[in-house]
């Protein structure tokens, strides 16, 4: 059986609660492998947010990578990949990605998803929003990359901070062609 092969990207912006529970939920699909690239602010928010140790973090990859690793096989766009995720995505990574600065593994692996007209979902985080932000998520999204902010949907009568964070990452599976049975959705009135 081919696995599909899903890069997850984590920044350093605060959210990493988001990118967590994509991975645990990517756990439930025995046919899906994530290849995961962490900033080193990353692994410090993880620390910080979560009190996350890296064993654990690292037990929720199937293949991890250092963000400093440019010669890493999702630096090329001959290793095939269905699709990358960065959550959450920093402004300065964003900004990277607009720009074609591919100084580090997530922008290059950015770079490649785009080059290759694969699936790119950025997970921005951050706000307020500025011009040069609004700017850059603008540029990215006319270039066929999907924005989907961390934003709580309350139709669903979320109960807890986790129903909230379960709705976001539906929206991930959703966007990426995964099927999921989040019992969250709108059925009408």
């Amino acid at each position: 059986m081919n696995k599909k092969r899903i890069v997850v990207a984590i920044s350093g912006a605060s959210g990493t609660i988001y990118a967590i529970n994509l991975l645990r939920k990517f756990k439930e699909y025995p046919e899906i492998e994530t290849h995961v690239i962490v900033s080193d602010w990353a692994h410090e928010n993880l620390q910080l947010e979560l009190n996350m140790p890296r064993d654990a973090f690292a037990s929720l990859c199937d293949v991890l990578y250092s963000n400093k690793d440019l010669g890493a096989r999702i630096a090329s766009g001959s290793f095939l990949t269905d699709g990358m995720v960065i959550v959450p995505a920093s402004m300065k990574t964003v900004a990277g990605i607009a720009c074609g600065f591919s100084d580090n593994l997530i922008g290059r692996a950015a770079d490649v998803a785009l080059k290759e007209q694969r699936k790119l979902i950025i997970v921005p985080r951050e706000t307020p929003l500025n011009t040069i932000h609004l700017e850059n998520l603008t540029k990215l999204s006319r270039m066929g990359v999907q924005v989907i902010p961390p934003v709580p949907a309350f139709y669903n009568h979320p109960k807890t901070l986790q129903d909230i964070i379960d709705h976001n990452t539906a929206k991930l599976l959703d966007a990426l062609h995964i099927h999921n049975d989040y019992d969250g959705r709108w059925d009408g009135d």
